[in-house]
């Protein structure tokens, strides 16, 4: 077991995000062995989970005449939007079958507030509207997180960030994640973590 002021966050493992989804990552199952084995290591366990209602801002089907992967302006910048996707309640939103949530300590649940999306596990995308995960961690005395999970660029990316902003020492490990890539995104959040200070490894 890992020092007390470890945590691991795993990210959005979640139907939708795997194979036969609405917005599959490709190989996204393919992490969970080794999410699972990563669970068992960890003193802190913290499971994130898109929690969308239906009518989200940041579908394609809310915006007549837009397709996914299009983007809009909303009231805090551009919006990619997407494929309706971890409806809340739905099959789609549930975490992957094989995944051992049971290893749970808490679960973050975000993207609930219909006009702005979350893609961080601490912050909505206005950038300000917090999910209550940095205080949660605080008072279990974590410093540092090894975050894992779906999509390595785009929350598994955005919640490096936020978490290495907000003063934790970060690590992304790649093997237990997997990436959407659309327009060179994979590369692009890699530099990012990069720049700030997140450790990517294998």
């Amino acid at each position: 077991m890992r020092p007390d002021n470890e945590a691991i966050i795993v990210i959005d493992v979640q139907n939708d995000f795997c194979p036969g989804g609405a917005l599959a990552v490709p190989g996204g199952d393919e992490i969970v062995p080794l999410v699972n084995e990563l669970l068992t290591e960890f003193p802190v366990r913290v499971l994130t989970q898109d929690w969308h209602p239906a009518d989200h801002a940041s579908f394609a089907a809310s915006h007549p005449g837009k397709a996914p992967f299009e983007t809009v302006e909303l009231s805090y910048g551009t919006q990619v939007l997407w494929p309706v996707h971890c409806v809340q309640g739905t099959d789609g939103a549930d975490f992957h079958p094989a995944l051992r949530t049971e290893l749970g300590d808490v679960i973050v649940r975000k993207g609930f507030r219909a006009a702005i999306d979350s893609y961080s596990a601490f912050f909505e995308n206005d950038r300000k509207t917090p999910t209550g995960l940095e205080g949660y961690l605080r008072t279990r005395g974590v410093e540092r997180l090894t975050l894992v999970g779906l999509a390595t660029d785009f929350c598994v990316h955005y919640s490096a960030v936020d978490a290495a902003r907000l003063g934790f020492t970060v690590t992304v490990r790649e093997t237990a994640c997997r990436a959407i890539d659309l327009d060179g995104s994979l590369d692009a959040a890699r530099e990012a973590m990069r720049a700030e200070g997140v450790r990517l490894e294998p």
